[in-house]
């Protein structure tokens, strides 16, 4: 047979099997046999077996084919994946509503009502017709390539049904773990002695992020595809006008869509679309949170615009959280790097939206009293936005008389006058709802902040982790950070899974970090509220540590960015004796305690502006200009936000840029900045 024949044949076939996957993977309506289906494939695969220059992307054949991937690459999407702004009653989506209709000048329009699946959410590009890419949802801009694994979701079109689609099409859709499948999975694993999991849609996001793709494949995952990411020019753009009109053409072209949609004109129809389905939830094999409600034009929609990384033009209605009532057994505190003593709450575990709740955090003193919780008490608790554990109420009736209160619980307050680790006495501030144990050796204190000091963004010593450094608190080789100066190679290498490799290899990053910079150090410490940007603030105007800790509260606060508890909280580590004595340490070991730069090198130019640098820059490196900014007054972050003032942006500059777009941000360029250095 002539190659073009072949071609011609392979391509008819792959059609057909095409066809029949959408119409039993899609629609649940076959039309040909299991064995017809299964003697066109087995044709396709001889016949490419024979001719593996035919073989495409688009192939049937080819939805399991490449090798276990060593670790996903990241992929930035065109436009950003965004989060939803959540209603939790009908006051609160009235709220929006009234928002929206006064932005819009209307009390009319449409809107549409989509069912919440609780999945994971990806995205999913399309070439010319072709499946050429798929992403998770990642941070929003930037996902995980999951293009292997997506592909074996037998309901994903390898090809779109449309044989003339051309340009790049993304979609957007939300991938999940059929209710009925995850119950046979979990009866399955335990009929083996297997642990079940939790629930279906932590299964299904574990399940996509396989590093070996056969893994993926033995999972029965499917997809809703709700949404239009992004459309080249190239494409045909009259048919996405409106939401609805949208959900009909990526049907047309083979996409899985929900069927639990409504097109709805008030408040009052979206209010009855969600309580209908609060009481029809059972009656669906996969699970849902909520009801999504979108302005159905997209005109009106870009005239919405967004907020953040929320939409001004849609809203998450959400169900009532899932609740449960448990035993309080007991409440216990732990102790974190700055000395905070942390209430948590120990329940007899229970089940809350298929995740199983041991404890939960109770913040502090007035949360305890707020909410008069007390040992032996049945609470009612939920899943704050079905991932935090919290408390709701505490049922009063089922009391027995033998709980006490707080101010009557002897025992529970002395968990917060002495730290439950060194015994030490607390403080608790006026104006903090913290109590603090203020012993710089507190063991468990101790062991936070050595993992805080020797953390990346502090002195960055690695191969000092929490187990040896538990282990070196524990013998008594650290009874303070600057205890890590005078370990040896002598003194390490006899400690359990601590070899003379391992101990020459950290005794030599110890070494290394002396050099870091003034506002490391600073960092690394562990003062309350003082972290890298402030640090590298104190270092700007403090040529040495011996100036800062000669610094009053009232020189502090004349710094911008330094307030009254900021300076309180400085002030008051050098006036304790214990600190003191490490800054002596630290001074002996030869640790970097001096400024860079002098004073006088500094300007007021971009006093208190934040900044970002992002992409690649034609007249500098991103440090030096950091470095600038930092000279002369302003701050520099690693992230875009709300508080930032400038994004500079070079080549390339990725997902801070989109981030800096979405918030408002000023952007600009190098010259802008150097315009801002040098004019008067």
């Amino acid at each position: 047979m002539a190659n073009k024949d072949i071609e011609r044949l392979a391509k008819e076939i792959k059609a057909r099997l095409n066809y029949h996957n959408h119409r039993y993977y899609v629609l649940d309506d076959p039309i040909i046999e299991d064995a017809q289906y299964d003697g066109l494939m087995q044709e396709l695969r001889e016949i490419e077996q024979q001719h593996p220059e035919i073989i495409t992307i688009d192939s049937p054949t080819q939805r399991i084919g490449a090798l276990p991937s060593q670790r996903f690459a990241q992929i930035t999407h065109p436009t950003a994946m965004m989060s939803l702004n959540n209603a939790f009653n009908f006051e609160d989506f009235m709220s929006w509503h009234r928002r929206v209709s006064a932005m819009l000048e209307q009390d009319s329009f449409e809107l549409v009502c989509e069912l919440k699946y609780d999945g994971l959410a990806v995205a999913l590009t399309y070439q010319d017709g072709v499946l050429i890419r798929g992403a998770t949802r990642g941070n929003g801009y930037i996902g995980e390539d999951v293009t292997s694994n997506l592909r074996t979701i037998k309901s994903i079109p390898l090809r779109l049904l449309d044989p003339g689609a051309s340009g790049t099409l993304e979609v957007r859709g939300e991938v999940y773990f059929p209710k009925s499948s995850f119950t046979k999975l979990n009866n399955e694993r335990l009929a083996k002695g297997q642990p079940t999991y939790a629930n279906p849609r932590n299964t299904a996001a574990g399940s996509l992020r396989q590093l070996d793709y056969k893994i993926t494949a033995s999972r029965p995952l499917d997809i809703y595809v709700y949404s239009l990411g992004y459309l080249s020019e190239a494409s045909n753009n009259d048919v996405y006008m409106t939401q609805m009109d949208t959900l009909t053409h990526l049907k047309s072209l083979g996409f899985r869509t929900s069927a639990h949609v409504s097109l709805v004109s008030t408040p009052e129809e979206v209010e009855a679309f969600y309580s209908r389905w609060i009481d029809s939830l059972d009656g669906i094999d996969v699970a849902a949170d909520g009801v999504v409600v979108k302005v159905n034009r997209f005109d009106y929609q870009q005239h919405l615009g967004n907020v953040g990384r929320e939409p001004r033009w849609a809203v998450a209605y959400k169900f009532p959280a899932e609740r449960a009532v448990t035993k309080l057994l007991d409440i216990r505190v732990n102790v974190g790097r700055t000395g905070s003593i942390n209430p948590f709450a120990i329940f007899d575990p229970t089940i809350v939206g298929g995740a199983k709740i041991k404890q939960a955090t109770l913040h502090n003193i007035d949360y305890i009293r707020g909410k008069d919780l007390r040992r032996g008490d049945y609470v009612v608790i939920e899943r704050a936005g079905e991932v935090i554990p919290q408390i709701v109420d505490v049922i009063q009736s089922r009391r027995t008389g033998k709980e006490l209160s707080f101010d009557d619980d002897e025992d529970l307050q002395r968990l917060f006058i002495h730290c439950p680790s060194c015994k030490h006495s607390t403080v608790r501030t006026v104006d903090e709802a913290a109590v603090y144990c203020i012993n710089p050796r507190c063991p468990d204190q101790l062991t936070r902040l050595v993992e805080h000091f020797v953390s990346k963004n502090a002195m960055d010593i690695e191969g000092l982790g929490t187990k040896l450094s538990s282990n070196l608190i524990e013998l008594g080789l650290i009874t303070d950070v600057a205890d890590i100066y005078e370990l040896t190679i002598d003194k390490l290498e006899n400690i359990d899974r601590m070899g003379m490799k391992s101990s020459n290899n950290l005794v030599k990053a110890i070494t290394t970090s002396k050099t870091k910079p003034f506002s490391r150090v600073l960092t690394g410490l562990g003062i309350r509220h003082v972290g890298s940007e402030v640090a590298e603030l104190l270092c700007r105007y403090y040529t040495d540590i011996d100036s800062l800790i000669d610094a009053t509260e009232e020189d502090l606060t004349k710094l911008s960015s330094i307030g009254p508890r900021i300076a309180e909280s400085i002030t008051a580590y050098f006036l304790s004796s214990s600190n003191r004595t490490i800054i002596e340490k630290l001074k002996k070991a030869g640790v970097n305690l001096k400024a860079d730069n002098p004073n006088e090198s500094f300007s007021d130019k971009l006093n208190g502006l934040r900044f970002v640098v992002t992409g690649r820059l034609q007249n500098s490196s991103r440090s030096q200009i950091q470095q600038r900014i930092k000279e002369s007054g302003g701050l520099v972050s690693g992230s875009v936000s709300n508080k930032t003032d400038y994004v500079i942006a070079g080549e390339d500059a990725g997902s801070k840029l989109i981030d800096a777009n979405n918030l408002g941000v000023q952007i600009i360029t190098e010259e802008i900045l150097e315009q801002m250095l040098y004019d008067d």
